[in-house]
C-alpha cells in the first residue's frame, strides 16, 4: 500500500540470503511454492516519506514487523541493504498475478513521486503499472496525477529490466477522454490493419510453415493484453527469420503486435465536473478503452474547492457553509448504458476486489469506468494522512463509499451483472465516528451549527438510499435472454467504432 512505492517484498533463495550482508534479516516464506525460499521486506530510506501507513497496515502490532525510526538511524545501513536486496530478481511467476499478493511481487513501474505524504491517489495507479507493466499507455488529465506523475525534472514513471515501461502523456481538465479515445482509436486501427495483413498471409500457402504457426498464435492472444506479448515476439522472430514482402508489415510495425492497456486518468475534477461531457462520450463510444477516476471528493491540486463529487454537508473551498446538493454518482449513471463496466474500488476495504476491478476492466472487450477513493490531505484527516488506507475501509464500513462491480458480460451468461464487493455498513455509529473524524465534516458543527444536524441527516439518508438501490438491482433476476445489442462482447471494439 506504500503510496511512494519505497517498501517493497523480496523472495531470496537460500544461497541469496547466504550471500547477504550480516545485519539482513529474512524470514520463511510461507505457502508451498515458496518453499526453501526467504523473504524480507525492505524500504529505501531516502525516498521515504515518513507517512507511516505501511506501519498503520501491517498486520504484526505491538512492536510488529514495521516500526518507524528516525532517518539518520536507518540511512547507512538500509542503503547498504537496499544495494544488495536490488540485485535479486523479482520472482513474480510464483504466484498467478491474479492475487493481491502477487502484484506486490512485481516491480512498480511507478516510484518516489512528488505526492502528498500518504496520498490516497498514487497506490492505485502504482498497482496499474504493476498489473499491465509495459503494456500500460496513460492519457493523464491535469491535476495532481499530472503534477506528482511528472514533475520535472524527475519523473514518477520508471523501466523494468528490459528497459521498458509506460508510456505517458498529459492532456488538459477538458479533454483528457478525448485524448485517450485517439489513442486507443490509433492502437485499434493499426492493429486490425496488422490483422488483416496476418491473416492474407496465413490464406496464402505460399508462407513457410513456423511464420504461419506463429501466426495462428498470435491471433489466438490478439486480444490479450498478456499472452499477446510472448505471441508477438515469436511472430517478430518467425517472419526476420523468413522474410517476405508479404508480411515484411508484421514486422516493421512490431510495436503494435502486443495489445495496449490504455487508461485515461484524472481526478473527480475531470471526470465529474470540466471533463465530464467528453467522458460521457467516449464511454458511450463502445470502444476498449479504461478510465481511472481517483476521487478525492474536490479539486485537489488548486486546494480544495468543491466540486460534484464533493456530498452534502462537506465544507471545502466554495462550500464554506457545508455543500448543500447531493454528490453525483458516476458509476451509477454509467450502468444506465448497459455495455459499460463500472467498478467503484478502496484500496483500504477490500484490496483483492481492487485488484480484480483493474483486471475485469482491462479485459473486458469495450469501455470500462473504474472510480477509486481517495483520502486527500484537504480532507483534514485528523489521525492524520499516516491512516489514508484505513480510512479507505472506514468509509466503506460507514456506507460512506460503495464498492462493486458492474460487468455486463455476466448477463450473457444468464446472471446479474452487478455484485455487490461488501457487507452491510453501519450508517449509525461508525458513520458517525467517521464524519467526526474528518474536519470537512466535523468544521460544519462550528461554522453552522443550527443547519449541520439537517445536513448530517440528509447524508445518512442519502447513503442508505443508494446502498439500498444497489443491493436491490444487485439480487434481482437478470433477463432470461438478453438482447445481443446489449452485449458488448458480441461486438468488437472495431466493428462498434
Amino acid at each position: 500500500v506504500c503510496p511512494h512505492a519505497c517498501i517493497r517484498p523480496y523472495l531470496l533463495t537460500e544461497e541469496q540470503a547466504a550471500s547477504a550482508p550480516e545485519t539482513f534479516v529474512t524470514k520463511d516464506a510461507i505457502g508451498p511454492k515458496f518453499k526453501g525460499l526467504k523473504y524480507r521486506m525492505q524500504v529505501s530510506p531516502l525516498d521515504c516519506t515518513g507517512c507511516e501507513n505501511c506501519a498503520q497496515v501491517c498486520p504484526v502490532k505491538d512492536g510488529g514487523a514495521l516500526t518507524m525510526k528516525p532517518l539518520a538511524t536507518q540511512l547507512d545501513e538500509q542503503e547498504r541493504l537496499l544495494a544488495y536486496v536490488q540485485t535479486i530478481p523479482c520472482k513474480e511467476s510464483l504466484m498467478p498475478d491474479t492475487s493481491f499478493p502477487a502484484t506486490q511481487l512485481r516491480q512498480p513501474l511507478m516510484e518516489f513521486s512528488g505526492a502528498c505524504g500518504g496520498c490516497g491517489e498514487t497506490p492505485y495507479v502504482k498497482m496499474l503499472t504493476q498489473l499491465f507493466g509495459d503494456s500500460l499507455v496513460i492519457a493523464n488529465a491535469t491535476g495532481c496525477s499530472s503534477i506528482w506523475g511528472a514533475n520535472f525534472p524527475s519523473n514518477a514513471y520508471c523501466v523494468n529490466s528490459r528497459g521498458h515501461g509506460p508510456a505517458w502523456g498529459n492532456s488538459l481538465f477538458e479533454d483528457n477522454a478525448e485524448y485517450g479515445f485517439g489513442i486507443a482509436s490509433a492502437f485499434v486501427h493499426r492493429r486490425e490493419a496488422l490483422k488483416a495483413v496476418a491473416e492474407a498471409a496465413l490464406a496464402s500457402a505460399a508462407t513457410p510453415a513456423p511464420v504461419a504457426d506463429a501466426i495462428k498464435a498470435w491471433l489466438e492472444a490478439y486480444a490479450d493484453t498478456t499472452a499477446s506479448i510472448a505471441a508477438s515476439q515469436a511472430l517478430v522472430a518467425a517472419v526476420k527469420a523468413a522474410p517476405n514482402e508479404a508480411y515484411n508489415a508484421l514486422a516493421d510495425n512490431a510495436d503494435m503486435l502486443a495489445k495496449k492497456s490504455v487508461w485515461a486518468i484524472g481526478g473527480d475534477g475531470w471526470a465529474y465536473d470540466i471533463g465530464f461531457a467528453g467522458l460521457d462520450h467516449v464511454l458511450a463510444q463502445n470502444i476498449d478503452i479504461n478510465l481511472l477516476v481517483m476521487d478525492t471528493e474536490c479539486y485537489s491540486n488548486t486546494g480544495g474547492q468543491t466540486s460534484k463529487a464533493t456530498p452534502l454537508g462537506a465544507v471545502m473551498k466554495y462550500a464554506a457553509h457545508g455543500k448543500r446538493t447531493a454528490k453525483k454518482d458516476l458509476g451509477r449513471m454509467m450502468m444506465t448504458y448497459g455495455n459499460v463496466y463500472v467498478a467503484q474500488i478502496a484500496l483500504g476495504a477490500n484490496m483483492q476486489q481492487t485488484v480484480d476491478a483493474m483486471r475485469e476492466a482491462e479485459a473486458y472487450p469495450g469501455p470500462s469506468i473504474v472510480i477509486a477513493y481517495c483520502p486527500c490531505i484537504n480532507h483534514g484527516i485528523r489521525s492524520g494522512m499516516s491512516h489514508s488506507i484505513t480510512e479507505e475501509r472506514e468509509a466503506v464500513k460507514a456506507g460512506y463509499w460503495q464498492i462493486y462491480r458492474y460487468n455486463p458480460q455476466l448477463e450473457a451468461q444468464g446472471r446479474n451483472p452487478l455484485t455487490m464487493d461488501m457487507a452491510a455498513p453501519d450508517t449509525d455509529a461508525v458513520l458517525n465516528t467517521f464524519l467526526a473524524g474528518e474536519d470537512r465534516y466535523a468544521d460544519l458543527t462550528m461554522v453552522d451549527p443550527a443547519e449541520a444536524p439537517a445536513l448530517r441527516a440528509r447524508l445518512r439518508t442519502r447513503l442508505r438510499t443508494i446502498y439500498g438501490d444497489l443491493t436491490y438491482d444487485a439480487a434481482r433476476r437478470p433477463a432470461a435472454s438478453p438482447s445481443s445489442e446489449d452485449n458488448a462482447a458480441k461486438t468488437t471494439p472495431a466493428q462498434a467504432h
